[in-house]
């Protein structure tokens, strides 16, 4: 995608690299006007991340399920029947006309969960109602022995113990010996003697299977979005995601309680363990935004919010191999847009980091103070979100006009601002919505 040259380019110069490749994706639109709108919108987001004053403020919510809703359908069609989802995509996007995409990969596909009896979460029709999002089984996934080996080498620690307790149908791997064994012939054949084992053969035709089921949903997820793209001239969210490291072993390895203790009983191991998934956590986004042509960087963070930790277990815990994440991919051109879940209030100072180049990351905001978020972290980086969904569920119309109104004269009026939601929503009142989008660009254009 870009020039032999890169390792020669300096961060600003791969930052307007990636954003003119974006600006410039390759897509057939249906019209000019189309193209029109799709560089228009992307050059909002490209004035607004630089912390210039845009055209006007970009509308860019977290969607979830509720364009399914406003469909009328459920969360169970979201996951399993794509030509559903394609029809709420369609009507939710030409509805609303936001400047960014509903974020159709957190449509995650039930059918490669059902072959491979995924067990980290539950997911409509599997462990919660058929209307429902997905929800994480807080487990430790990662025993509280096991950090040497997670730092030794990641990717066995992933693939021989980590990933058999995630999916019951990978459970043989436990099985298979590491891959650095195969280095020298005399010792091949015997790394290869269990695939002739039948739980093995069995797991690798159930991978095989989810390899086709996934294949389905990726070519909808490609189909529906790029629909938006062409006929609407709507860029996508983000081109990538990646993950804090402390949030990486918390949310989903071992867990809050277990990491929170892990912090008292082997603090240098969690440290350890942190620094050793920086370089991952960088590669993660890099190859997903290198494909896409799309800098942006989908960055959800759960564990730092207030009420997890101390301001000071988080500038020194939390922060450092974070920080080490934003300086990688923003080294690389990328731009981090970070959802900082929760209430940051006490953290504004810490990320309003002076080592980040300016202008580079966007912070999107839940519950957060936003006229100091804006004074504080908006003196260095775009700054976006809090719209409460609860608002726009059980509001009026009026209620979020002049919600909106107000955000946005505390925090736009000199650029680097994102109208955004404080959460994904699930469900929403339609005309609450509808007035959430009409004020951004009433309100959005005149600030």
């Amino acid at each position: 995608m870009f020039t032999d040259d890169w390792d020669k380019l300096t961060a600003d110069q791969r930052f307007a690299a990636r954003m003119d490749a974006w600006q410039n994706t390759p897509i057939e639109f249906a019209s000019p006007d189309v193209a029109g709108a799709f560089r228009e919108r992307v050059q909002l987001w490209r004035d607004a991340i630089e912390l210039k004053k845009p055209a006007r403020v970009p509308i860019t919510p977290w969607i979830g399920l509720f364009p399914l809703r406003y469909s009328g359908f459920t969360g169970h069609d979201a996951y399993y029947d794509y030509a559903k989802l394609g029809q709420a995509w369609d009507k939710f996007h030409a509805d609303f006309r936001p400047d960014g995409l509903a974020m159709t990969i957190a449509m995650v596909p039930g059918k490669v969960f059902d072959i491979l009896d995924y067990k980290l979460y539950d997911w409509p029709g599997h462990g919660v109602p058929n209307d429902a999002s997905y929800q994480y089984n807080e487990r430790e996934w990662m025993k509280d022995d096991e950090y040497d080996l997670l730092i030794a080498d990641p990717s066995n620690y992933w693939q021989r113990f980590y990933v058999p307790r995630m999916f019951g149908a990978l459970e043989p791997w436990q099985t298979l010996a590491p891959f650095t064994d195969l280095c020298e012939a005399p010792f091949t054949a015997p790394f290869f003697v269990p695939f002739a084992l039948p739980p093995v053969k069995q797991m690798l035709q159930k991978m095989m299977d989810a390899g086709d089921a996934a294949m389905e949903w990726l070519q909808a997820f490609i189909a529906i979005d790029g629909k938006q793209m062409a006929t609407l001239g709507i860029p996508q969210m983000a081109g990538s995601s990646t993950k804090a490291p402390y949030d990486i072993l918390g949310d989903t390895m071992r867990g809050t309680r277990g990491l929170m203790l892990d912090k008292f009983r082997r603090p240098e191991k969690v440290k350890a363990a942190m620094e050793r998934l920086v370089p991952l956590a960088i590669d993660w986004a890099l190859r997903s935004a290198d494909a896409t042509r799309n800098p942006v960087v989908f960055i959800p963070i759960h564990k730092g919010a207030d009420g997890f930790m101390s301001d000071d277990d988080y500038r020194t815990l939390y922060w450092p191999t974070f920080k080490a994440v934003l300086l990688g991919l923003i080294e690389q051109g990328l731009v981090p847009m970070v959802f900082a879940e929760g209430a940051y209030n006490e953290r504004l100072e810490a990320i309003a980091d002076p080592d980040i180049p300016k202008g580079r990351m966007i912070w999107m905001f839940d519950d957060t103070d936003m006229a100091r978020a804006k004074q504080i972290v908006g003196a260095r980086q775009a700054i976006g979100g809090n719209v409460p969904g609860s608002l726009l569920t059980m509001g009026t119309p009026e209620r979020v006009d002049a919600y909106v109104k107000d955000l946005l004269e505390k925090t736009a009026g000199n650029g680097g601002f994102f109208l955004g939601t404080g959460i994904v929503l699930d469900e929403a009142d339609p005309a609450c919505f509808k007035a959430f989008c009409d004020a951004g660009r009433t309100y959005g254009a005149a600030v």
